[in-house]
Order: C-alpha cells, then structure tokens, then sequence
C-alpha cells in the first residue's frame, strides 16, 4: 500500500522474478512443540493451509491448538517463487502471509481447524486485517484434498449466515487448491515469532462472532 492507495493483486506477469532455491534455511525444529517443521511428515498426520492476517499471532493461535503436531509460517498464493519477506511486503509477489498447520486427524478434525481460523480474525476485510493493510494480509483457506475444499466451502458459507446476521458484510476469503499454490516457507526470525518475542506484535483479531461448524468430536 502507497500514500492510501487500494492495494492490487499483480498479474503473473507484473509479478517479481523470484528464484530457483530459497535464500534461507529453514530452522529444524519448531521452538514450542519440538517437532520438525519440514517434510516429509509422520504417516497418519495431515497437512491445512491458512492465511489470516499477520502470521505471527495467527501461528500461535494454531500451535496452542490441541492435535497440532507442529506449524510454520510462510508465503503462498502467489506468483514469485521462494520469496522474501521484503519482496511479498512490495505487494509485487501476490503472496498471503501463511501458516502450515500440521495435525493429528485422530485428535482433531480439519472443521475443528477451520472453526479457529474463522473465528481467529475478521474474513471480510478484503487486503486487511485491522490496521495491517496490503494484498499480503488477505484472508485465504488453500485445501490439500476435495475433502478440505469442499469442508472449506460449507464453512464460508455457514459463517457468512451468522456473520450476515451480526450485521457484518461479505466474506472476502479465497478459497484455492494447494496443488496450485505452493507454500514457500518465511525466514527464520518469523517462525514461531511470538514464542521468541513474548510481547512482540500480534494484529490479529476476530469478529466475535462464533462459527457454527468444527465442534463435532474428531473421528478416532
């Protein structure tokens, strides 16, 4: 965003270059749960995508979830490959700011998930999320499986009837196949930022409206 003005998606081809390999390593082990936070992952866990402003505060919304075996922060939805944190903050990469929540499907269930992003921040924002504004705050559910697209689906719109009825406006959440959105994971001061810097910034919030999907037991 520059001097007030509404933030644009670039197209692919305004979008910047990127390059081949990430320019950082990734850390081995998440600082909280002691898992690693890269693949391949144990048999039995599945992967959700989710963007909801600000990664910071939105990561540990999902790491003190109970089932989350291990998160990380990254950019996705865009069209520049393994960018910084710079480039996407440009707005010239067309990437959200993401959180990978790897989880036990035993323990907790994909709408169980879906129920802490909805609630975790205000979806109507469009390219904001509080005072946070730019394409890189956008509100995004990326889905591994038909399963989570069409879980997804019928949470927007079960939260969009009880939002509507709060007096909120549209939901403005983009809902795409991770197949088509890789995840590029965020520098290393960004993982688990706010375990590292208890009283750091988070400018996440929700509309405090509670989702009514998600609260059925996990099937074990």
């Amino acid at each position: 965003m520059i001097f007030g003005r509404t933030p644009v998606l670039p197209t692919p081809d305004q979008a910047l270059r990127g390059r081949p390999e990430p320019a950082f390593a990734v850390p081995e082990r998440h600082t909280v749960l002691g898992n690693p936070l890269l693949g391949p992952y144990p048999a039995g866990l599945a992967v959700a995508d989710f963007g909801l402003g600000c990664f910071w505060g939105a990561e540990r919304k999902f790491w003190e979830t109970d089932g989350v075996w291990t998160t990380l922060v990254g950019y996705q939805g865009g069209h520049t490959p393994n960018p910084t944190y710079e480039e996407v903050c440009s707005g010239r990469t067309g990437h959200t700011e993401a959180v990978r929540v790897v989880y036990d499907p035993a323990r907790i269930s994909y709408e169980q998930l879906l129920k802490v992003f909805w609630e975790a921040h205000n979806p109507t924002q469009g390219f904001r999320q509080g005072n946070d504004v730019g394409t890189q705050y956008r509100s995004a559910i990326y889905p591994h499986t038909p399963e989570q697209g069409a879980a997804a689906e019928s949470s927007r719109t079960a939260y969009q009837q009880v939002l509507t009825g709060s007096g909120h406006g549209n939901i403005t959440t983009e809902i795409l196949p991770a197949d088509d959105r890789p995840f590029y994971p965020a520098e290393p001061y960004h993982q688990q930022y706010l375990d590292k810097n208890p009283a750091g910034y988070c400018g996440i919030g929700g509309t405090g409206v509670s989702c009514p999907i998600g609260v059925a037991p996990a099937e074990g």
